[in-house]
């Protein structure tokens, strides 16, 4: 059976060793999601590496997705706890 919806799993601490990444592709897991706004990126390597492996192994296609952390505005200590922000203001 064709499906068109695709099951997209989240992989973290929890999901990241092989025997549990070879139960979730037995179960359907069609995309692997690694958050990069977490771990290290070697960490992150491994796992890509392992889910490749496992992906040739049972001759399953598998789409890597990795999710980038966008931007953050970053002030630091706002001495009195707060700051009033004017538009087009240095």
């Amino acid at each position: 059976m064709y499906r068109r919806a695709k099951i997209i799993a989240t992989i973290g601490p929890a999901s990241q060793e092989r025997a549990t990444l070879r139960e979730m592709l037995l179960a359907g897991m069609d995309v692997a999601r690694l958050n990069f706004s977490h771990g290290a990126h070697e960490e992150h390597r491994r796992v890509f590496a392992e889910l490749r492996s496992l992906a040739d192994e049972m001759d399953r296609p598998l789409t890597i997705l990795q999710d980038l952390q966008g931007p953050k505005i970053r002030t630091g200590e706002v001495p009195g706890g707060q700051i009033e922000l004017q538009k087009g203001g240095a």
